[in-house]
This record gives structure tokens, sequence and C-alpha cells, in this order.
């Protein structure tokens, strides 16, 4: 294997998530906690405390709806009113109580309130609320996943974390067979969706292509999967010119990585998906070199990859019936004598050849290998790649939306529902066919840099290399970064994706409709 740089870089430990447990007593009647958390339903003629709080005003010999009306509450999912309650005259530990508005009480505003949870009671030891009692089907495992993912932090500092999230969170008046195994498959969402964001945000000088990796043998090992790496001289022999391309010009070469998942009792009849993730650690752009503010963000360019990984570790604590095989193409797409050119023409895996008018068009060209090896390879019943690929999708989608394409109608419907259930929200685009000349070149079979119409010409690249495969196409770069807090989204790089992924590959058949 080449040298690479070596990085002196160590990263220092990083906040766990919170711990969750299920109660079926109401808070006043559990000891230890700091904090009460209560649910607050909107009314037309005056907002409501749900389960545990007229008790809790009863022990804390304080008015809590009174304290909520004073503060002009309203029950608005993700409100939070504060009430101290301190005292010197009781035994019990609670210091404060949290009314917290659930809306109109469905699962994303259950999320929501989860979310406010957890940035209201940052560095407490433990908080036990009611607000899971009243959820609808589902809603449980949606607060559990807001609290999760909005206690993310991530930090670089000499003198440790600037605050950590509550160490415990109980669910009280739960008494429910079946909340249990809500609670196992929101934690293994929560935590996909929290590893995927930890991975996007490590920076770069840390995070090479083989560092990712590693970090994927890792998750491999824990996760009862086989993994295999290619470096970049079994990549040269395979003849993955798009890998090779991208990461010829850092000092640090591409890996593929490939990550497989059986479902217990699997056999040669079951059927397999390919998930394929976008795995540049860093873009500069190559010699098409983004401005600076470009780059600022680019750390997370892996963030498809990193979804990837993040699903793989979790497809067991979802009870994913199919097999799927994870593909993740990393490299460094960086400024150097060696790094590809304008005009270039690289051959990928399988012959096709693409010709490289801007190297800044970096992406489609390692994931084209990738998805043409699993097709050749592997002969998936479905195709899924995702990938923070154009700016031209934040454009056309905003903030908090990803695009999809979808060559099959039965799988863009399982997408679709995914979304609907697991918060990452999608739009479908088009393939539009009058655009195919664009993705023609001259001189090779396409043209990387077709120009206008910029997520839809990207797409058309691509499904050159699905072939007849059931395919689908996710650009998130729409989504992949949070300009600040907002609900369970944590300002920087966003982790989206795990959740879509593994709501579609956790449901009962996966692939059902799909011929």
């Amino acid at each position: 294997m080449a040298s690479t740089s070596r990085s002196t870089a160590q990263l220092p430990q990083q906040v766990s998530p919170p711990q969750f447990a299920l109660s079926p007593a109401l808070p006043h009647q559990i000891g230890g906690a700091e904090v009460w958390a209560f649910p607050v339903v909107p009314d037309p003629a005056g907002p409501l405390l749900g389960p545990g709080a007229d008790e809790a005003s009863e022990a804390l010999g304080v008015d809590l709806l009174a304290a909520l009306e004073a503060a002009r509450g309203t029950g608005r999912a993700g409100e939070v009113t504060t009430v101290p309650v301190g005292s010197a005259d009781r035994d019990d530990d609670v210091v404060l109580v949290l009314l917290v508005g659930v809306g109109e009480g469905s699962a994303t505003d259950l999320r929501r309130a989860g979310a406010a949870v957890a940035r209201a009671t940052k560095d407490r030891a433990s908080v036990v609320t009611t607000l899971a009692a009243i959820a609808p089907d589902e809603g449980l495992g949606a607060f559990v996943v807001g609290a999760m993912l909005a206690s993310f932090s991530f930090h670089w500092r000499s003198t440790g974390p600037k605050e950590r999230p509550v160490a415990r969170i109980v669910l009280a008046d739960i008494d429910d067979d079946g909340a249990d195994d809500e609670l196992a498959r929101a934690i293994a969402l929560g935590g996909a969706g929290w590893r995927s964001r930890a991975l996007a945000t490590v920076p770069a000088n840390l995070k090479t292509p083989a560092w990712l990796a590693e970090q994927a043998v890792e998750v491999g090992e824990t996760a009862g999967l086989d993994v295999t790496v290619w470096d970049e001289h079994a990549l040269a022999e395979e003849g993955f010119g798009g890998l090779l391309a991208v990461g010829g010009g850092s000092v640090n070469p591409p890996r593929l990585i490939r990550m497989d998942y059986a479902p217990p009792g699997a056999n040669r009849r079951t059927p397999t998906v390919v998930l394929v993730g976008k795995g540049i650690t860093f873009d500069t752009g190559g010699l098409d070199i983004k401005p600076s503010e470009g780059m600022l963000t680019m750390k997370r360019d892996m963030s498809g990859g990193g979804a990837v990984i993040a699903t793989m570790a979790a497809l067991r604590d979802v009870d994913c019936p199919v097999r799927v095989v994870g593909l993740v193409p990393a490299a460094e797409n960086s400024v150097s004598a060696s790094a590809m050119r304008p005009g270039d023409v690289i051959t990928h895996y399988g012959g096709r050849t693409s010709e490289v008018n801007n190297t800044d068009a970096e992406g489609r060209l390692v994931l084209a290998d990738a998805m043409a090896y699993a097709v050749s390879e592997i002969a998936p019943k479905a195709l899924l790649d995702i990938a923070t690929l154009t700016g031209a999708m934040k454009v056309s989608l905003g903030q908090w939306t990803g695009g999809y394409f979808a060559n099959d109608e039965a799988l863009a419907g399982h997408v679709e529902s995914a979304a609907g259930a697991s918060g990452e929200n999608v739009w479908r685009m088009p393939l539009v066919a009058d655009y195919e000349e664009k993705v023609t070149s001259k001189i090779a079979d396409g043209d990387n840099a077709a120009g206008g119409a910029g997520a839809i010409t990207a797409a058309l690249f691509l499904q050159h290399f699905a072939g007849d495969v059931p395919w689908v196409h996710v650009d998130f770069a729409s989504a992949a970064e949070s300009p600040a807090d907002r609900h369970e989204w944590t300002a920087g790089p966003s982790g989206w994706g795990p959740r879509l992924l593994l709501t579609w590959l956790g449901s009962e058949d996966p692939l059902e409709g799909i011929a």
C-alpha cells in the first residue's frame, strides 16, 4: 500500500446521547430526577396540562397551570415554559419543571417536543417526563429521536465539551407492551443519525479516506458485518477510474468500502439492496477550485457515505429482512500536480468513459464507479445512491428537504413513505429525457459537467450506471448543513439520511411491488 500523509490529530472523547428508560409511574413517584417535564395541549378554552401535572402541582406546592398562563404558554409544538421549583423545604431532588407544547400531537410535533426537552435540560443528570404518554402511534419513538439528535454536540477543545446532554431521560406513565420495542427502534434510528452527524463533523485533517474506511471496519465488527476495503492498488487493478482520478490529486489516496449485511436465516433467494454513498472527505473543487467560502463546509461532503455507514450499523436493530450491501467510494478532491484536469477522459469500472469538464463535479464520478460495480458484480434487486451532489438542489428545495429521482414507481413510493414517517423530508424531481443531450460528450460516453438544470443532469449522468436496476438517486445537498439549531437539527452537518433509509429497509417488505 502506498504511503499516505499521517496526521498527528487525536480526536478528543466526545459526549454520548442520553440514556432512556420507561416507567409506569408518574414523575412525582420517581425519585432522583432534577427535572420534570409535562405536556401542554392547545385548547380553544386555554391550554391544558397532561398526565402527572396535577399531582406534581400538589407535591411541589406550585400551581403549574397558573405559571403556564402567566407565561402565556400556548402549547405550540416545542414551546417550553420553565418553572423553577427548587426549595429547601422539600425532600425531593427536582429543581425545575418544564411545560412543553405538543401541538396537535403528531409524530412531528412529538419529535420537536423531544428536541425542546433535550435543549432545556443540558448539563442535567436526569429528567422524568410524561410527554410520550400522550403520544400517538410512533409518537414515543419520534420523541426519543428528537431528544437524542437535539442532544448532539462535537468538540475539539483542550478543556472538554462546552456542555453535555442530559444523562438520563425517563419516559413516565408508560405501561404498554409494545413500548420497549418502539423505544429500541427509536434508539437505533436516533443513534444512526448521531453516528452519521459525527462522521460528517470530524475535520478533514483527521478524516481521510483511509480513516473513514477504518471507521467502517470498526462499525462492521460491532454490527456483525463483513467489510472489505480496496486500497489504491486494488482500485487500479480492477479499473475504478473515477475514484482514482478524483483522488489522484491528494496525498491521501482513495478507498472503496464495501459493507455486507445479511438478515438471520438469509439464503440464496434473499434479495439484495445496494446503497451507495458519496464519500468525498474534503472537496476543494480540484483545479476548478471553489471560492474560499465554498470550502468551509466541505469536510461534510462525505455525508452520503456517512449515512450509508451509519445505516449499515443499525440494520440488525431494525430487523431489516433483506440483504444489504453498502458501498462508499471515498476520496479527497485536492489540488496538486497530479490532480485530474478539465478535459481529461476517465474510464469507469466496467468500461464507460467520462469527459471531465469540471473537476468540481467529482461526486458523480466516484458514485458512477461504485454503481457500475454494484450492477455488474452484485446484481441487486434495488439500488439507491445518496450524496451531497449539487448546489442546484439547494437552489431548488431550500434548506430542509432532500431531492430524489427514481426510475421505478414502486421504489419511489417506498422512499416517499419512509420520508414521511422518518421526518427526513424529500421531494421527487423529474428525470427529464430532453436534457440527455447535455450529458453526452463529443469524445467520450458522458460529460460530467452538463450545465443548466444541474441536479437533473447529474441524475441523468448517474442513470447510465444504474442499467436496468430499479434505482433511486437522493441528492441532499439541500439538507446536509443546518445553519442553526432547529428542532432535532443542531448547527453544522446534519447527518441527514439514516432515518429515511432505516425506515425503508426496516419495513416489513422493503421491496414490495418492485419487479
